[in-house]
């Protein structure tokens, strides 16, 4: 399945990645420095947070142009109900 994003939402994806990419990366740094506990947990949450908005706006985006794509479910061998009900456990599995 191919996932194509328009400009504005492809860039605030991309914006929300980069934005967990460099929270992980501090929580790695904290972690090798001895860090305080809480602060590691804080940064840790705001990176998991990241990713799930991340994830919402991947899967909101997707989620028509995914049921639309009949060549998709073609190939896939799926009907659009099942291919409807596999993203729908992707969208919560976010949650």
């Amino acid at each position: 399945m191919e996932l194509e994003l328009a400009g504005a939402e492809l860039k605030s994806v991309l914006n929300r990645l980069r934005r967990a990419q460099g929270q992980i990366a501090g929580v790695i740094r904290m972690i090798e420095e001895g860090r305080d506990c809480e602060d590691v947990v804080t940064q840790l949450a705001a990176a998991s947070r990241a990713l799930d908005r991340a994830g919402f706006a991947i899967i909101a985006t997707g989620l028509q142009q995914c049921l639309t794509d009949a060549e998709n479910g073609a190939k896939n061998g799926e009907t659009n109900e099942q291919m409807r009900a596999r993203l729908e456990k992707l969208f919560l599995s976010l949650a």
